[in-house]
């Protein structure tokens, strides 16, 4: 059971991707997932009007809404047809005055840039790989074996297979030309920490939660190479690793681990600017938990990781989207100021009465 005392009359605006350029499969798949999350949305009490993203002209759509009527619950991962579009959602609901879940352009933006993100960290103390970014196949004096070669700017493991793991110097300068010729972009070189790996949910604004970490398990794989969740892992079913990788939920972690893991995401959530929610994968080698990647827009759907900690933590899918409506209220320029007792119609007829402030 939630241990908030959330409200559940606050009206949403459902914002979910529907892009026509996908097969009628994952179009299809998309659609019913909305559908849940409207359909759990409604159970609670919350009205809900769901606005499906089918191109890339978001503004007008959002025009025929009335900004101080809705809490939009931004579960856009992009604009079709422009890649990396994410930020620009979340730009144009802040340009419109619109408050919505989740975090800023700014933050979503920074997620892209791998190396950005682990030059903060490090500024922060905050452990993660030793790590360089590679313009040429020119190595010089990179010693760190095993090594794992990513693009630098891309997403949802994009790029990385059992070969991105490295052994040796000249595989490495192979790899990196591979990234360099494959992706147009920098090689970002990173110590691979060959340990346990965790998946992270955190929430909240101020005061921060941790959901139950998910232990991504390796036991099934002997090579090193294959000791990692590849973009296959995530998407593609039949391959060894969407099948052999065991999720453990929750983690077996002691106590003492547990309170080194959320000090590292907490001060990780803090450091990045994360908003309302986050996932962060990290991997523990010798007692430390290093960063690996964060994701401030984490997938929410009913079987996705986020979800299935919150279910671990006590919350109905529902109750956990309501969470997320609610961390936004606190922005909103009519919901994030009315006594919690007011009622939805005493609101509405109130709202003329209060200014308006940009959502950011």
């Amino acid at each position: 059971m939630s241990a908030y005392n959330d409200r559940t009359d606050l009206p949403v605006l459902l914002l979910h991707n529907l892009d026509q350029s996908w097969s009628s499969g994952d179009q299809e798949e998309a659609a019913q997932q909305a559908s849940i999350l409207e359909a759990a949305l409604r159970d609670l009490g919350h009205p809900v009007e769901s606005v499906p993203v089918v191109d890339a002209n978001l503004a007008p759509r959002l025009r025929a809404y009335d900004p101080r009527d809705y809490i939009v619950f931004n579960w856009c991962e992009a604009l079709p047809g422009i890649p990396r579009s994410e930020s620009r959602v979340a730009r144009t609901l802040a340009a419109m005055h619109f408050a919505y879940t989740g975090s800023t352009s700014r933050v979503l933006d920074l997620s892209w840039d791998k190396p950005r993100v682990n030059t903060l960290l490090d500024r922060r103390g905050i452990p993660s790989p030793r790590w360089r970014v590679f313009e040429t196949a020119a190595i010089g004096d990179w010693d760190c074996f095993p090594a794992i070669v990513k693009p630098a700017y891309e997403h949802s493991s994009y790029g990385v297979t059992s070969d991105a793991v490295v052994l040796d110097g000249d595989s490495l300068r192979g790899r990196v030309q591979y990234i360099l010729d494959t992706f147009g972009e920098p090689a970002l070189v990173e110590d691979f920490i060959d340990g346990r790996e965790f998946h992270v949910g955190v929430w909240g604004d101020g005061q921060l939660e941790m959901l139950p970490p998910a232990e991504m398990d390796f036991a099934y794989f002997d090579d090193v190479r294959d000791r990692l969740c590849t973009y296959d892992a995530k998407f593609t079913p039949g391959t060894p690793h969407y099948d052999k990788i065991q999720l453990r939920l929750p983690a077996p972690l002691s106590d003492e681990e547990l309170a080194c893991l959320q000090r590292t995401v907490f001060a990780t959530y803090r450091a990045t600017g994360c908003r309302d929610y986050a996932r962060f994968d990290l991997r523990l080698r010798d007692g430390i938990f290093y960063v690996l990647d964060i994701n401030p827009n984490a997938d929410i759907s009913s079987d996705a990781s986020l979800a299935c900690a919150a279910e671990a933590a006590g919350y109905t899918f529902g109750r956990m989207a309501s969470r997320l409506v609610n961390l936004a209220a606190r922005r909103h320029p009519v919901f994030g100021v009315a006594p919690p007792a007011a009622s939805f119609s005493t609101l509405l007829h109130t709202r003329g009465q209060i200014s308006r402030v940009p959502a950011s």
